[in-house]
């Protein structure tokens, strides 16, 4: 698991340009068009942490409401990893630290080995912007599972 040295910090300035380090993950129509692009403007955009529903991988008619980075899209659909407060050394994670997601302030780990389709429409809040150095760490995270 990768250990970021910064534990606190729960938003960044949203980024002034647009797109920040735009890159595709895969190939095809399950590829993954990475971007750096948070607006807290109502709308869910890559490198925010937003609230939707993630369904159970073992139970697929099951879930739960729970916090997702969203690191970008697939096709109309936006692409991300759920955040636990559950740490697993079996499972690939990556820690983010605390934000402003969990009111309880506990320490998050990034989800990397599932990357989820989050249909705008079904995003129930924006719930902080996860500054680029989290946020690369994440995408990484990603890209590592991806080659495996």
């Amino acid at each position: 698991m990768l250990q970021l040295g910064r534990s606190r910090g729960t938003s960044a300035p949203a980024p002034t340009s647009g797109r920040r380090g735009a890159e595709t993950l895969g190939s095809g129509p399950s590829a993954i068009h990475v971007e750096y692009s948070p607006r807290m403007d109502g709308d869910p955009d890559p490198g925010e942490v937003v609230w939707t529903w993630v369904t159970y991988e073992d139970d697929p008619s099951q879930g739960k409401d729970r916090p997702v980075v969203i690191i970008g899209r697939r096709g109309a659909l936006l692409a991300g990893v759920a955040l636990t407060s559950k740490r697993h050394d079996r499972e690939p994670q990556v820690a983010v630290g605390t934000g402003s997601w969990d009111s309880e302030g506990r320490p998050s780990y990034a989800k990397v080995d599932r990357v989820l389709d989050v249909e705008p429409g079904r995003v129930r809040r924006e719930g902080a912007i996860l500054d680029q150095e989290r946020f690369a760490a994440v995408v990484d995270g990603v890209r590592r599972e991806l080659a495996h």
